[in-house]
């Protein structure tokens, strides 16, 4: 993994909420409630003032995202990414996935943060095809550093090695 000032985008088989970044996404729910998967091993590593920073700030429109601390976390911040649910493609879940991706990364930008790690969002529960899901974030991440917006650092934590191998295809495919 690239030292915290090395810019760029990697991609790591980690616990997310072990990362050492400026902030973790979590792939969130519109109630930013507590959950399974990702948002609940975020929430159980980050303790129970996670769930309460996160009950004054719901509710979150899908395709958005809201920050909170990151409490006992080694991240400073979480952020709370709400993506679609999977119907099919047809109900403007693209564009509402690169909305979160995006309002993360503005949220982060605007806290002045040099680091960020994304999940995999929607490819959970909501049911986003991975594929399809991963060419998103990859290019909403290409076309953020294109930009020259902070952060400069954007880590995909993915938990097992198809995720893994699905980022890297989207990051080779659009080279």
């Amino acid at each position: 993994m690239p030292a915290a000032d090395e810019g760029g985008i990697t991609v790591v088989k980690v616990d997310i909420t072990r990362l050492e970044v400026d902030a973790i996404v979590n792939a969130a729910n519109e109630r930013l409630a507590p959950g399974g998967g990702v948002c609940g091993a975020i929430h159980r590593a980050a303790g129970p003032a996670l769930a309460e920073a996160c009950r004054s700030e719901a509710p979150c429109p899908t395709g958005s995202a809201k920050i909170t601390p990151g409490f006992a976390l080694p991240a400073r911040f979480v952020i709370h990414a709400v993506g679609p649910v999977w119907h099919g493609g047809g109900a403007g879940e693209a564009d509402l996935l690169r909305g979160c991706y995006e309002a993360s990364l503005a949220l982060a930008q605007d806290k002045g943060l040099a680091s960020i790690a994304f999940p995999a969002i929607s490819t959970g529960i909501f049911g986003y095809p991975l594929d399809e899901a991963t060419a998103i974030a990859v290019e909403a991440a290409k076309d953020w550093l294109a930009a020259g917006k902070a952060p400069g650092r954007i880590v995909f934590a993915v938990f097992d090695d198809s995720a893994k191998s699905a980022y890297e295809v989207a990051l080779a495919s659009t080279d």
